[in-house]
């Protein structure tokens, strides 16, 4: 098992997909690794060499945020628009969506398992 950025990465996939496991690199920015380092499509975790493995490393240190450095990006963006006492920083500490969307009806997944209210039903 490779491990990269403090993750194991699956050996028997291609690289292209394994990548993605780490925490900030989706599809496309796999693939713009693979292509920038040279891999064909079709090559899987398994066949990489060690330095290969080392080449992918150090790219991924310096040229993106990720892992626990992103969460942690992530988590500071937040809690300094709740400090702020934004709009959105309000709709995140209330634990209610923050980008626009009805919670009138919907919106379960964010507001939590329904609550019956007493007396409702006449």
């Amino acid at each position: 098992m490779a491990r990269i950025a403090g993750v194991n990465i699956p050996t028997n996939k291609r690289v292209e997909i394994a990548l993605t496991y780490i925490h900030g690199i989706g599809r496309t920015k796999a693939t713009e690794i693979c292509e920038k380092l040279g891999f064909p499509r079709e090559r899987r975790v398994s066949e990489l060499t060690d330095s290969e493995v080392i080449q992918i490393r150090e790219m991924i240190d310096t040229d993106f945020t990720v892992e626990g450095d992103l969460r942690r990006e992530v988590a500071m963006n937040i809690k300094r628009l709740m400090d702020l006492k934004s709009y959105r920083g309000l709709r995140h500490r209330a634990k209610l969506p923050t980008r626009g969307q009805r919670t009138s009806t919907n919106a379960r997944t964010r507001k939590g398992k329904a609550v019956p209210i007493a007396g409702k039903k006449k």
